[in-house]
């Protein structure tokens, strides 16, 4: 009753809103399409783990949640599990453990003052190191990363050929950095007979197979090789290699790019 007119001519009146919605879609039509997806800027991840250590398991379902689901605002985990030595006089010897990463260990040892090596260790952009079961830890080391812009960084030509990938480097002029890969698999399940972590079955994401520093001069586009042959342990996963490719101050330690490719074997 209040509004006589209206409810007389409701017809025309609906009619007209419509018309009316339709013309500001037309004229405004940018403003109602949704926001693009935020930029994430690339972030290396690095977990220095070990099978015989029963505080890692949970750290390497840290670092595989954060590869499948990305979960922190921002940032594009490119993720490394590196596997140290010193825990396979503990009862287990893990399979998938290095020298080269027990030794990369102890350079960040060094270049953070710590009192020793332990695990799990996480270790952001080369700059930032914490626990690396800590989630808490873990998302805001992310997170401080993330705010940090780096270089443009791509991979060329990547490809599998007689047990090495192949590839080459397009990237920005990045004074004082050195270019460093690695290739990484997927563990799709090891079973732990002795140790810490007797009885469990392990899964692990990325795991380091090999790791090559190519120095300063290797971003004019040159064809450089690295050498796997210790890829495909048992109980790895049999699909496609990660490439993992990053510039960093041989000085800082500090992550300046960083890009990823699967390859295909």
């Amino acid at each position: 009753m209040a509004f006589p007119h209206f409810k007389k001519n409701h017809s025309r009146a609906i009619v007209a809103l419509v018309a009316l919605a339709a013309s500001c879609l037309v004229t405004f039509g940018q403003s109602i399409h949704p926001p693009a997806a935020s930029h994430r800027e690339p972030v290396l991840v690095e977990l220095f783990t070990s099978e015989g250590c029963s505080d890692c398991p949970p750290a390497d379902a840290l670092l595989a949640r954060l590869d499948a689901t990305q979960f922190v605002p921002g940032a594009q985990a490119i993720v490394l599990s590196e596997h140290v030595t010193y825990w396979d006089h503990e009862g287990w010897r893990d399979p998938f453990s290095l020298d080269a990463m027990t030794e990369r260990q102890q350079r960040y040892v060094d270049r953070f003052a710590l009192d020793s090596s332990y695990t799990p260790q996480i270790v952001v952009d080369g700059i930032e190191q914490v626990v690396g079961n800590n989630v808490r830890a873990v998302t805001g080391a992310l997170t401080r990363a993330a705010s940090k812009p780096k270089s443009e960084v791509a991979i060329v030509d990547a490809h599998w050929t007689n047990g090495a990938v192949v590839f080459s480097m397009k990237a920005e002029p990045r004074n004082g950095t050195t270019l460093v890969a690695a290739i990484a698999e997927d563990a799709t399940q090891s079973e732990v007979a002795r140790g810490e972590n007797a009885g469990r079955t392990l899964h692990h994401v990325a795991v380091v197979r090999v790791l090559k520093d190519f120095g300063a001069n290797a971003l004019d586009g040159r064809s450089l090789r690295l050498a796997a042959d210790n890829v495909s342990h048992p109980g790895s996963s049999a699909g496609p290699l990660r490439l993992v490719v990053f510039l960093v101050d041989p000085k800082t330690g500090h992550v300046a790019a960083v890009t990823e490719q699967t390859v295909p074997r």
